[in-house]
């Protein structure tokens, strides 16, 4: 007797179907009518012992499917993907310095590092962060919280139309998800920077946020422009990354309270990205030396 695919199979020796509830059985060349009684079931036949399976003849050269081998005590098969066992991700600690003073910072150009790029919408945080990425001599992944919140298509919150608890909440599994990947990356020796327009007047969705999603070694680093050049490169953006002028003076307004914070801060009104990303450079190597209290 067949049944549907997914559905669990009855009893031993229980009978399923439309028929079940009536005690009968369908026969052999058709339906049997409703109080015929059941015929006897045969007894089954003696099942014949299997012929010994024949192993082929190994070919030249081949030498059988490699051994299964068991995970690693203390790792499941879910730590595994494909041959390569990733490391777990663990929150980025502060820098070690060295212990011979004379030895120096840990080098910048070479050294695994989490770096949080803050500054208002039009600062050139994501053109500055992507190229800092891509002219690093070391594998370094760019991770735009903007690009992450976006992942979210139907039933966006766009916070355009007004800051919210629904954007608010979409803001903060966006920001826990750049922090697990940058934990991710930087465990597999892959120094990654974020991107992200954060307040000093607000607390909720500000560095503390970060630094419980990435750890204490996170690096964070201003880029704060002048409010005319703000407006320029805002005016030519498209889509819902541009703001109404109104909206990029207020920002930028509340980002002049990273002054005076301790946190580096860049004033790239002058910069092209290729200078910007050498003060940052500069700026990551005192990091380095003397991380930022915050």
């Amino acid at each position: 007797m067949q049944y549907a695919v997914g559905a669990p199979l009855p009893p031993h020796g229980q009978a399923s179907g439309p028929g079940a509830a009536m005690h009968w059985t369908p026969g052999p060349g058709g339906p049997t009518p409703p109080g015929t009684p059941p015929a006897p079931a045969a007894p089954p036949a003696p099942a014949a012992p299997p012929p010994p399976a024949q192993q082929p003849a190994p070919q030249p050269g081949w030498h059988g499917p490699a051994p299964q081998q068991a995970p690693p005590t203390g790792h499941s098969t879910t730590d595994l993907t494909g041959h390569i066992r990733l490391p777990a991700g663990a929150p980025v600690p502060l820098p070690s310095l060295p212990a011979d003073p004379a030895a120096g910072a840990p080098d910048a150009a070479h050294a695994a590092v989490a770096v949080l790029l803050i500054g208002p919408a039009g600062a050139g945080k994501t053109s500055v962060a992507r190229h800092w990425a891509d002219t690093r001599r070391v594998p370094t992944a760019h991770i735009s919280l903007d690009d992450v919140r976006e992942w979210v298509r139907a039933g966006f919150a766009d916070p355009q139309s007004g800051w919210n608890d629904h954007s608010e909440a979409q803001y903060r599994l966006a920001r826990r998800t750049c922090g697990f990947a940058a934990r991710n990356f930087l465990a597999n020796g892959i120094s990654c920077i974020l991107d992200d327009a954060v307040f000093p007047d607000r607390p909720v969705v500000g560095l503390g946020g970060w630094k419980r999603h990435v750890g204490p070694g996170l690096l964070p680093i201003v880029l704060l422009p002048g409010l005319e050049i703000v407006l320029e490169r805002n005016a030519r953006r498209t889509g819902n990354r541009r703001l109404s002028d109104e909206e990029v003076a207020r920002i930028h307004g509340r980002m002049a309270g990273w002054y005076g914070s301790g946190l580096p801060i860049i004033d790239n009104s002058q910069h092209d990205v290729a200078t910007t990303v050498r003060v940052l450079d500069d700026v990551v190597a005192r990091s380095l030396a003397s991380p930022p209290n915050w």
